[in-house]
C-alpha cells in the first residue's frame, strides 16, 4: 500500500468517524433526517475544508472527491436509522470523536508538510484541523464546544501534531509510527476524560460583601 492510499484511507476513516460523532450528537438533540445528515457532514468535513483552503488545495477535497461527502452522507444516515441499537449515546459521541480527533491530527499535519509549510504552522494547522469538525458540531447542536471548555481537546491534537512533526523530520512516516501518533491522540483524550484533567481556569473572586473594607479587600 502507498503513502498517498494509506492517508487517503485514513482520511476517509476520520470522516466517517466525525460523521458517526455528529450525527449521534443530531439524534441526542432530537433532529429531523435533514439535521442528523447536515451535523454529521459539517462535523466530517469542516475542519478538512478549513485545512485545504489554507494550503491552497482548491476546490477542497470535501467537494473535488465525491468519496468524501458520500462518505459522510451514508454514515450520518446510517447512524440515525441504526439509532436504537446505538445505546449509552453520550458514550458513543466521546469516543468517535476521540477518534476522529486522532485521525485528523495526522492527516491534517501530514497534508500541511507536504504542502511545504513550516513546522509550527503544521502543528497548529493540524491541530485546527482535527478540532474544526467539532466545533461546528457543538456549535450546531447548542453546545459550548468542547474546544473552549476546561477539557483536554486540542491541547490533546496539539501533541500529536508535533509527534508528526517529528516524525515527519526523522523521515518516520510509515504507518507503523503514525498510528502510534495517532493512538497517543485518542488515549490522551480518553484518560483526560477518564481521569477528568482538564487544562486550568480563572479563578473569579466572589462579589464584596456589601458595606466590607475596600481596605482589607484589594485586588491582586
Amino acid at each position: 500500500m502507498t503513502t498517498s492510499t494509506a492517508l487517503l484511507l485514513a482520511d476517509l476513516t476520520g470522516v466517517a468517524v466525525f460523521a458517526a460523532s455528529g450525527a449521534s450528537a443530531a439524534v441526542a438533540k432530537r433532529l429531523d433526517l435533514f439535521g442528523v445528515a447536515f451535523v454529521g457532514f459539517v462535523a466530517a468535513l469542516g475542519g478538512g475544508i478549513f485545512r485545504d483552503l489554507v494550503i491552497d488545495e482548491v476546490p477542497p477535497l470535501a467537494f473535488a472527491d465525491w468519496r468524501y461527502a458520500a462518505t459522510a452522507a451514508i454514515t450520518a444516515l446510517a447512524v440515525f436509522w441504526l439509532h436504537p441499537q446505538l445505546v449509552r449515546l453520550r458514550t458513543t459521541v466521546l469516543v468517535l470523536d476521540a477518534a476522529g480527533l486522532a485521525l485528523f491530527t495526522v492527516t491534517g499535519t501530514l497534508k500541511a508538510l507536504d504542502a511545504r509549510v513550516p513546522a509550527v504552522g503544521a502543528c497548529l494547522i493540524g491541530m485546527l484541523t482535527a478540532i474544526g469538525g467539532g466545533l461546528g458540531r457543538d456549535l450546531l447542536t447548542a453546545e459550548i464546544p468542547v474546544v473552549l471548555r476546561r477539557e483536554i481537546y486540542a491541547l490533546a491534537a496539539l501533541a500529536g501534531s508535533v509527534l508528526v512533526v517529528l516524525l515527519y523530520v526523522t523521515g518516520q512516516t510509515g504507518p507503523a509510527p503514525l498510528t502510534a501518533a495517532a493512538v497517543l491522540v485518542f488515549g490522551l483524550r480518553l484518560i483526560a476524560l477518564r481521569r477528568r484533567w482538564s487544562a486550568p481556569v480563572a479563578t473569579l473572586r466572589p462579589p464584596r460583601a456589601e458595606g466590607a473594607d475596600p481596605r482589607t479587600d484589594r485586588e491582586w
